[in-house]
């Protein structure tokens, strides 16, 4: 599980053997979601106060995202994101 940004206590990260469409996973807490990169849907329940900063940052990272996402597919190294300051 490359973890490719933490914030706040929130780990975000993409698994390599992944489905489309492209997505993310995002933990916090006991809490769990993925969510979708071009749509921003949401799959899974988290606190709305973690939930806002989550749909924050992939709005202000999408291209970065879109392109882990990318690597991810061809089983490469994930590039660090910055994360939500």
């Amino acid at each position: 599980m490359p973890i490719i940004s933490r914030f706040f206590g929130i780990i975000i990260y993409v698994f390599w053997r992944e489905h489309v469409p492209p997505h993310f996973h995002a933990k916090y807490g006991d809490d769990e979601i993925t969510v979708e990169i071009k749509t921003g849907k949401v799959n899974g329940n988290m606190s709305s106060r973690a939930l806002k900063m989550i749909r924050e940052w992939r709005k202000l990272h999408k291209a970065e995202l879109l392109e882990d996402w990318k690597l991810a597919e061809q089983k490469k190294a994930l590039f660090p994101i910055k994360p939500l300051e």
